[in-house]
């Protein structure tokens, strides 16, 4: 389906319950309201309770249901959101006190990457993770269960005694069965392309940050003006989670020192863990980059918020002890900083205007290529081992046919070339 035709502007009453643990609970609620946009859903109204503790069967207070009843028929609300993912329980009585669809923070999300979903990948991942949440809120969903067994322990008649609910569950397990197989085969292609790269030795770099952060914006502008074409960029929208799918382009520099700028999903404050478990063969993408670039959206008053949770997730995926780059950006709508402005692995820009991206790309060619150096060797020619390796894991620069042996100019490691040392000249 066409993202036009998912567009549908739901009428949405966004309701939370501030128990003080969150730091900022105004900016968490602004948050819900942008991933109600992101849904094509309308905010017609906010209710906020301040309570110490949820209620375990409404998550609001009892008193608070029908104000919120109320309230939801005069904005003429056609759903209800919560700010937190509730309990299978709580959606069921908060459905019924409240006659409208009940949705939480977890499923909000996860209809917009059912929306955003766009390859065979992404579609299978979200579509797994949906299941897993859906498959504990059967439980519970029919009050009187009429078995019908067979008689004297015979499990002949086991199917025609089945209710709705044990079909449905049957049905979900078993499509999450199928799912895993098919996501474990995606996985291993997605394996076999990471080791074919891997040969080539040229780095692999990964964008990562907050959604909406602008990680697409500096891989299309990276990509128009040293990679494959305008047809490699990807979408970039101002908009929580534009993008889902993994990108990898190369970055031909043309100093011959190219890199692999892999674009990820965006990463968000209580992102929930099903979406994680889901999308972690695409996000090892991140565990096996060399270097990782972190974009952060400095114009955002909340910015330092959002670097902690990508650092947390970051850990949580493995990836916390690899080198990075943090990329300040949307530097150009805060008027006080100039830019492009660098401070050692820090660099200050705005990708949408294309300010600060050379010095960006410089940066990333110093970091991930700090460990190589140019030097030319004259290999013997009954030495094509020697000559292989070198084109397998350097840059050849230059390459001669001499009298000695086949001479080469390389950008090479510095450990391959104290390793082939006796065959390096002036």
């Amino acid at each position: 389906m066409r993202e036009s035709e998912e567009r549908i502007d739901t009428k949405v009453l966004l309701v939370g319950v501030d128990t003080g643990e969150e730091p900022d609970y105004t900016y968490a609620m602004e948050e819900l309201a942008a991933l109600a946009q992101a849904a094509y859903k309308r905010v017609v109204g906010v209710i906020v309770q301040n309570m110490e503790t949820v209620n375990k069967s409404f998550y609001i207070g009892t008193g608070k249901v029908e104000e919120v009843r109320d309230y939801a028929r005069e904005c003429g609300a056609e759903e209800i959101l919560f700010d937190n993912t509730l309990s299978p329980s709580q959606v069921r009585n908060l459905g019924k006190e409240l006659e409208l669809p009940i949705l939480d923070r977890t499923n909000l999300i996860l209809d917009i990457f059912a929306i955003r979903a766009r390859t065979r990948e992404a579609k299978l991942q979200v579509e797994a993770a949906r299941l897993q949440y859906m498959l504990p809120r059967l439980v519970g969903m029919r009050e009187n269960l009429s078995r019908q067994g067979g008689t004297g322990g015979s499990m002949s008649n086991k199917g025609a005694g089945e209710t709705k609910l044990e079909l449905d569950r049957r049905k979900i397990e078993h499509r999450i069965s199928e799912l895993k197989k098919e996501l474990e085969t995606v996985s291993k292609e997605r394996g076999i392309m990471r080791k074919r790269r891997s040969r080539s030795q040229i780095p692999q770099v990964a964008l990562v940050g907050y959604t909406n952060a602008g990680k697409s914006t500096i891989l299309n502008h990276l990509v128009e003006q040293y990679g494959e074409g305008r047809e490699k960029t990807v979408l970039e929208k101002d908009m929580l989670f534009a993008t889902l799918d993994t990108n990898v382009r190369c970055i031909h520099t043309g100093d011959h020192k190219p890199f692999f700028l892999v674009d990820t999903v965006g990463f968000l404050h209580r992102l929930p863990h099903s979406l994680v478990q889901a999308f972690r063969s695409t996000l090892e993408e991140v565990v096996y980059a060399d270097l990782l670039i972190h974009v952060v959206d400095y114009s955002d008053p909340h910015y330092r918020q959002q670097m902690e949770v990508t650092e947390d997730t970051l850990r949580e995926l493995g990836a916390g002890d690899i080198p990075r780059i943090v990329v300040y950006n949307k530097v150009d709508k805060c008027p006080e900083v100039s830019i492009p402005r660098r401070r050692d692995r820090r660099i200050y820009l705005a990708a949408a205007t294309g300010t600060g991206l050379d010095e960006l790309t410089d940066m990333i060619k110093e970091v991930v290529y700090a460990g190589h150096e140019d030097t030319c060797f004259l290999v013997p020619y009954d030495k094509g081992n020697v000559v292989a390796y070198f084109m397998e894991h350097s840059t050849v620069l230059e390459q001669e046919y001499r009298e000695g042996g086949v001479w080469l100019r390389t950008n090479c490691h510095k450990g391959d070339s104290e390793k082939y040392r006796e065959y390096r000249c002036g």
